[in-house]
């Protein structure tokens, strides 16, 4: 079970953009994750005009490594880490580390 998931709001705590919410848009095997209106950077591109692709300098949002994002708290205003915690059943549910409550998806 990830503990960062697509569709989390999550808090950018260093780098450039420290401090900035987004919204997680992807979430790759090699512990990164693509965060919208974070990290973006200018990318070349060529055209292509099979594809309606126009050629130039775009803006384009780029991964950031998982360890630099926190789980968005909506109770606390602030970033949290997230733990797992195993019910008496048998499934598993995301935590907040510090209050121990559930993340709400």
């Amino acid at each position: 079970m990830n503990k960062i998931r697509k569709g989390d709001e999550v808090v950018v705590i260093t780098g450039k953009d420290k401090g900035r919410r987004g919204t997680v848009l992807r979430v790759f095997d090699d512990e990164r994750v693509l965060i919208e209106g974070v990290n973006i950077a200018k990318k070349h591109q060529k055209p292509n005009p099979n594809m309606g692709v126009q050629g130039g300098i775009i803006d384009r949002e780029m991964p950031l490594d998982i360890s630099n994002v926190l789980v968005f708290d909506s109770k606390s205003k602030k970033g949290d880490r997230v733990g797992i915690r195993v019910n008496d059943d048998g499934t598993k549910e995301r935590i907040f580390r510090s209050s121990g409550e559930t993340v709400d998806i």
